[in-house]
């Protein structure tokens, strides 16, 4: 979480100085941003209604396993404990 907030935080400040010397941001408008989140959010709605109209017995993490990771990037991870399942981290 600590990624974000930092990356929230110096957006914020780069926004302060482009106001102070009264320049344009090249950052997409909001609208855009919004359309992407759309997309994003999008792209899951064929697989989940795959996924309710077709279930196993067996129920799978289909949100967790696909569509968090799709959405939201590699979330950050807390610290590791015992009853870890032995994944691995991905190497930075």
């Amino acid at each position: 979480m600590k990624p974000y907030i930092l990356s929230l935080a110096a957006g914020l400040l780069v926004g302060i100085v482009y106001a102070l010397l009264k320049v344009r941001s090249p950052a997409p408008p909001v609208i855009a941003l919004i359309g992407l989140l759309g997309i994003l959010v999008g792209e899951q709605i064929p697989p989940l209604v795959k996924q309710l109209l077709h279930r196993d017995s067996t129920q799978t993490t289909w949100l967790r396993g696909q569509v968090r990771p799709h959405v939201f990037g590699q979330l950050p991870q807390g610290p590791h404990t015992s009853h870890d399942t032995g994944a691995t981290e991905p190497k930075a």
